[in-house]
C-alpha cells in the first residue's frame, strides 16, 4: 500500500480549487525548503503553486531564505545580510536535508519566478513572504517585467511592508497568527487583497464577522481537521506542509459536498512511556512502544465504497498486525478497525500515518437536478498517529527525565510544577550540555528562558481532561556545537520535530 500514496489521482490531484493549495516553502518533507527543487516538486505533485520566503543579501539581491542566518538550512555560517550574491552561489542549501540534494543552491528571487514556466502548463501561484523591509521596489519591478504575469500574493507580518506593496500595485496579504478585530479593520480600511492566519486561526469569534471585502487565507495548514475546515469554508487558499493530505481534503469536499461530519479517518494517539521500556528496547531508542489500538473509519460519500486500511511508516521501524484490511461501507456507515503496532525511533518526529484508500465503481447519486452518474474512482485519505508523552503536574516539583536520542547521552532532567494558574519549569541536570537554557512548548507557543521559566497557564486548563500541548527541553552546546535535550516532540519549533506531549492538571478542585 505504500506505493498507492504516490500514484496519480489517488490523493485528488485532478480536483481543482477553490481553495488554492500552495506548498509551504516548497515541499519541505520531500526536498529542502526554499529551494528550486522544492518548488518544482510542489508543481509535480499537483499543487496550485508554492509559498516561499524572501530576504536580501549584502549586495541587495532578493534570495529565498526563511532565517536571517545561514546555519539551519545551508552549510554556511553567519548572517545572510553579510554575504553577497556571488558568495551564496558557493553555499550548499541541500546537503543538510539529504545526500540527494548535495549542491542545491540558494535561489535568487528571479529563479523562483521561472519555476513552472513551461509550454502547455498553467503558471503556478506565488505566495511571496517578505521577511524584512526594503524588498518591495525590486520585487515589484521584476514582476512588472513578466508577460504573462503569474498570480501573486505578496505577504508579510509587517504592516508597513504590506502597505508599501499595495501602493506599488501588488496583490497583498497581511499575515497574523489568529484572526483579530484589529486586523480585520486594518485589512478593510487599507483595502488589502488578502489576510492569512496560522493553523486554527479562523476558529475565533471574529471569524463570524464580515470578511467579504478580502480573501481569507491560511498558512501551515496541516492537520486533518484544519484542512477539512479550510476546504469546506472554503478559504481562498492556504499553504501546507502536507500536500497529499491537502489535495485529498479538497477532493473529499468536492466529492461529498453535503457531508458535514468530522474527518472520516480518526486514528488513535500512541502514548509513549520511555521509563517503562525494558533494557533491550531502550538500547534501540526511547521513542518506542507497543500499542493495541483501533481507528475509526467513516464513509463520507453518498455512494457505496470499498475500503482498504493500512499504515505508512514515515520514520523508524514498526511491526504491524491486523492490517492491511479490506471491507465495504455504505453511505454514512462507519467501522472501528483494530490493529497492533510496535516499534519506534530514537527521536520524535515522522509519526506513522493511518491511511484509507476509498474505491468506488460507477455510482448513481441524487442532486437538486435529479439523478447523476458518477464515474468510478478512488481517493487516499490519511491522518497521523501522534506519539505522545503525558505528564500529570501539581504543586510539588516533579522530575521529568529527558530523552536519550543518542546511545552515549548521559541522563538529563528538568523539574515541573504548577501553582495558582502558573507553570514553573527549571533545569535540574543539563547532562552533557554546556551553557544550558530552558525551552518550553505550551499550548502552541514556544518560549525560551534561562535556567527556568514561569508561564501563565491558559484559562480552563484545570478542566481539560486530556490536558494541553506541552513539552520542555534544554538547549545548549556540545563540543562548541548547538545541541538539544528534550522531554518529547514540539521543541524546537518547526517541521519534523514531532508532536508535543500533554500536560494534565493533578490539582484537586
Amino acid at each position: 500500500m505504500a506505493d498507492a500514496r504516490l500514484e496519480l489521482g489517488d490523493y485528488g490531484q485532478e480536483y481543482l480549487g477553490p481553495p488554492w493549495i500552495l506548498g509551504h516553502r516548497g515541499t519541505p518533507r520531500e526536498a529542502p525548503e526554499n529551494t528550486l527543487s522544492g518548488l518544482r516538486r510542489a508543481i509535480d505533485v499537483g499543487l496550485d503553486g508554492f509559498e516561499y520566503d524572501v530576504r536580501a543579501c549584502r549586495s541587495g539581491e532578493a534570495v529565498l531564505m526563511h532565517d536571517a542566518r545561514l546555519e539551519r538550512t545551508t552549510d554556511g555560517e553567519g548572517a545572510l545580510a553579510e554575504r553577497a550574491l556571488p558568495e551564496l552561489f558557493r553555499i550548499d542549501a541541500g546537503s543538510w536535508f539529504s545526500r540527494r540534494y548535495v549542491g542545491e543552491p540558494v535561489p535568487a528571487f528571479e529563479e523562483a519566478l521561472d519555476v513552472g514556466d513551461a509550454p502547455g502548463r498553467a503558471l503556478p501561484m506565488h505566495m511571496i513572504e517578505l521577511k524584512e523591509r526594503g524588498l518591495v521596489d525590486g520585487i515589484a519591478r521584476r514582476l512588472a517585467e513578466l508577460d504573462p504575469a503569474p498570480k501573486v500574493r505578496v505577504a508579510s507580518f509587517l504592516r508597513d511592508v504590506v502597505i508599501e506593496a499595495r501602493d506599488a500595485g501588488l496583490a497583498t496579504m497581511l499575515l497574523g497568527v489568529r484572526a483579530t478585530e484589529e486586523d480585520r479593520r486594518f485589512v478593510r480600511d487599507e483595502r488589502l487583497t488578502a489576510y492569512g492566519v496560522g493553523p486554527g486561526g479562523w476558529r475565533v469569534p471574529v471569524a463570524e464577522q464580515d470578511w467579504s471585502f478580502t480573501e481569507r487565507w491560511g498558512w501551515s495548514v496541516d492537520s486533518p481537521e484544519d484542512l477539512l475546515e479550510a476546504c469546506r469554508a472554503p478559504l481562498a487558499g492556504f499553504n501546507t506542509n502536507e500536500p497529499y493530505r491537502a489535495l485529498a481534503a479538497r477532493a473529499l469536499v468536492q466529492l461529498a459536498p453535503e457531508d458535514d461530519g468530522d474527518y472520516p479517518v480518526q486514528p488513535p494517539y500512541l502514548y509513549v512511556e520511555p521509563e517503562a521500556l525494558d533494557d533491550e528496547v531502550r538500547s534501540r531508542g526511547e521513542w518506542y512502544g507497543s500499542w493495541v489500538q483501533e481507528a475509526r473509519v467513516r464513509n463520507p460519500f453518498p455512494f457505496h465504497v470499498n475500503v482498504r486500511c493500512g499504515i505508512f511508516v514515515r520514520n523508524g521501524a514498526f511491526d504491524i498486525e491486523g492490517l492491511p484490511l479490506h471491507f465495504d461501507l455504505e453511505p454514512g456507515e462507519e467501522r472501528h478497525v483494530p490493529f497492533r503496532l510496535s516499534g519506534g525511533s530514537r527521536s520524535p518526529g515522522g509519526d506513522p500515518l493511518f491511511a484509507v484508500l476509498y474505491r468506488w465503481k460507477v455510482a448513481t447519486t441524487t442532486s437538486e437536478t435529479g439523478p447523476e452518474m458518477r464515474a468510478g474512482g478512488r481517493l487516499l485519505v490519511d491522518a497521523p498517529m501522534p506519539r505522545l508523552r503525558r505528564l500529570v503536574a501539581d504543586g510539588l516539583a516533579q522530575r521529568v527525565t529527558l530523552l536519550r536520542e543518542r546511545p552515549d547521552e548521559p541522563p538529563a532532567s528538568m523539574t515541573v510544577r504548577i501553582e495558582r494558574g502558573e507553570l514553573f519549569v527549571s533545569i535540574e541536570n543539563p547532562g552533557d550540555l554546556e551553557n544550558p537554557h530552558s525551552i518550553v512548548h505550551l499550548d502552541g507557543e514556544l518560549v525560551r528562558g534561562g535556567r527556568g521559566l514561569r508561564l501563565r497557564l491558559p484559562p480552563g486548563f484545570g478542566q481539560a481532561p486530556e490536558g494541553i500541548p506541552f513539552s520542555c527541553g534544554i538547549e545548549g552546546e556540545r563540543g562548541g556545537e548547538p545541541a538539544l535535550r528534550r522531554w518529547a516532540g514540539g521543541v524546537p519549533g518547526g517541521l519534523g520535530q514531532g508532536f508535543p506531549g500533554r500536560l494534565v492538571s493533578g490539582v484537586k478542585a
